[in-house]
């Protein structure tokens, strides 16, 4: 058997053989990008290299990289999908394209050397091509050359074989697919493949061939350079090379699989009810512990990422209550999560007991507010009896609003008032309550597609001068409020920046004034922006700040703003305001920022404080 540590080994070491510089995985939060809330791929940190930013690693990078992607969390609890992956990757920026891309892909996953898969047992599929970029027939001719039968390559159209943005807006283009076979007969028929059998078919990589960039008006733009982004999702891989049921099987999931059932007393396979709730729980916890356990500070609120953790959270506690569990068992299956996966990722044991008091406070929060709504279930049932008793009429079900209260107001899944509905010979309206649901989604996603309109991804001049400008306020953050300040997070679009910070308290009216006044000061000297590349250990000897350090590998980009060979400024005390770690990009001078102004201040959550601030 393989464990995940030998394949993500495997990997790395090919594609270094291949002359590809390893970068560590990056944040879960993406650095200034407000189009999505989460690193979605291993693509996603590296946006400003793809669009012709240098990488002081070169052109050719491999990672590991953890991701979450939230739009198929109804899906949890089949056999494959997952809220947070890992995804194995290489890249080419602007060097090799979908030659060497394609034939380092099926030299991995069939050479003995390396994972050895049968050969019969794989298929692929490439873009089919419609307005936008035409069929991929470049990639098909080299998997035929490769060997690969012809009905084992299928064209598969936009929603299939097309790859990006991330966000709204960025590098995107076709991309061709590779499959494995998981039928119940040991191999496929001449006549099966993806398109037409999906069930059987398991895809476990994705090379993605970087044309284009998609700007804010929807426009698909050629990009200056073309690159590669390939993509391998380990448990997938994993269940390929084992010959795994499931996705739940392998050692980053089992674990959480067996110690659910510690807890809960039943058997994972007993049942595909229970089944199905073990696999929520286990995946929903994972996810909730990796996102609270980046350097963040995210913890579940009713905002942004922290609203998913407390989603996350809640639905866990939802199918833990199916499963009969009536203590908090959340942050012993988060705990369990930190021992499994502490030894890839650092942070977990780095922000060990933030993680585990937060898992542990939801929990009990939530479940408080379960008996809550079991009070207001019980109301809704003595409304039903007392117009019985008036009227004679007896009430058979639950109104659609009244269910989507409920679930609105006290947290109530439609699952648990339909279960508790059958308890009491009453049925729910389910199609009102998926009304009411969608119409409160689109409300939703009418604010969020104002919120998160625009963004860094896009390299627009007011995003650019907003990150310049997060530089600066970092900086004098330090400068009136004290050295533990640090970076945890920021939140960028054309009309505003957000920035989170660490602080204790709330910050005076004194403060924000005297910080204002810092950037300010900055802005109207006219400072020149300016970068150097160095190693990691020689910026922070040099006195650079930064958060994200690890995502650049040995070689990093630090952005000064001031001139370092003029006389130190006694108002500032310093050769240059701020000196930052950072991929940029950034405004060449200062000056040309405007002026600067804090609209608002806020706690985000334990000893985090948020500044949001325009450009005037």
């Amino acid at each position: 058997m393989i464990t995940s540590e030998q394949l993500r080994q495997k990997y790395l070491e090919f594609f270094k053989n291949e002359k590809h510089a390893t970068v560590p995985s990056a944040s879960l939060i993406p650095e200034n990008d407000p189009t999505v809330l989460f690193t979605t791929a291993g693509m996603h940190p590296l946006v400003p290299y793809l669009l012709g930013e240098k990488h002081p690693a070169g052109k050719r990078l491999v990672s590991v990289q953890k991701c979450v992607r939230t739009g198929d969390i109804d899906e949890v609890g089949d056999n494959r999908h997952l809220t947070f992956f890992e995804m194995l990757g290489n890249w080419s920026l602007g060097d090799y394209f979908k030659k060497e891309a394609i034939e380092w892909s099926w030299e991995f996953l069939t050479s003995s050397e390396y994972l050895g898969l049968d050969a019969k047992k794989l298929a692929v599929s490439a873009f089919d091509g419609d307005k936008t970029a035409p069929r991929d027939e470049e990639s098909a001719k080299i998997w035929k050359s490769l060997g690969l039968s012809e009905n084992k390559i299928v064209y598969l159209p936009k929603e299939n074989n097309w790859w990006g943005p991330a966000g709204q807006t960025g590098p995107c283009g076709p991309d061709t697919e590779i499959f494995y076979w998981r039928g119940e007969n040991e191999f496929p028929s001449e006549s099966s493949n993806p398109k037409d059998d999906e069930d059987n078919w398991l895809e476990i990589w994705n090379d993605v061939f970087m044309q284009y960039n998609k700007t804010a008006d929807g426009k698909y733009e050629p990009l200056k350079q073309t690159n590669v982004d390939t993509g391998m999702g380990l448990e997938r891989t994993l269940v390929s090379l084992n010959g795994f049921v499931d996705v739940f099987q392998t050692d980053t999931l089992k674990p959480l699989i067996e110690k659910i059932e510690e807890i809960s007393g039943y058997s994972y396979a007993v049942d595909k009810n229970i089944t199905r709730s073990m696999r929520i729980i286990a995946d929903h916890l994972r996810t909730a512990t990796m996102i609270m356990s980046d350097d963040h500070g995210v913890a579940p609120s009713n905002v942004d990422q922290g609203y998913v953790v407390r989603r996350l959270i809640r639905r866990a506690v939802r199918h833990g209550r199916l499963l009969g569990i009536k203590e908090n068992f959340c942050d012993k299956i988060a705990e369990r999560v930190i021992q499994m996966l502490s030894d890839v990722y650092p942070e977990l044991i780095r922000n060990k007991a933030f993680v585990l008091n937060e898992t542990a406070k939801e929990e009990s929060k939530f479940r408080n507010t379960i008996e809550q709504g079991l009070k207001e279930f019980e109301k809704l049932l003595d409304g039903f009896r007392q117009a019985f008793e008036k009227t004679g009429m007896l009430i058979k079900q639950i109104s659609g609003k009244q269910a989507f209260k409920l679930y609105d107001t006290y947290g109530f899944p439609l699952e648990m008032t339909q279960e508790l509905a059958v308890e009491n010979n009453l049925e729910v309206d389910a199609i009102s309550f998926e009304d009411a649901f969608k119409k409160h989604q689109e409300l939703s996603r009418v604010g969020a597609e104002q919120k998160f309109k625009g963004g860094l991804a896009d390299t627009g001049e007011m995003s650019v001068k907003y990150h310049t400008t997060t530089h600066l306020l970092h900086a004098a953050l330090k400068k009136v409020l004290g050295s533990h300040v640090e970076q945890r997070g920021s939140n960028i679009t054309a009309e505003r920046l957000r920035f989170d910070f660490s602080h204790p308290e709330k910050m005076s009216e004194t403060q924000k004034e005297e910080v204002s006044n810092l950037v300010n000061y900055a802005i109207e000297h006219n400072y020149p922006v300016t970068f150097e590349e160095t190693t990691v250990a020689e910026a922070r000897k040099r006195g650079a700040t930064g958060l994200f350090e690890d995502k650049y590998g040995n070689l990093i980009k630090v952005y000064s703003v001031g001139d370092p060979l003029s006389e130190p400024d006694a108002h500032i005390n310093s050769l240059t305001f701020s000196k930052e770690i950072c991929g940029g990009p950034h405004m060449d001078r200062t000056e040309l920022l405007g002026k600067f102004r804090i609209i608002k201040e806020e706690a985000v959550s334990s000893g985090v404080r948020r500044i949001k601030a325009i450009l005037e």
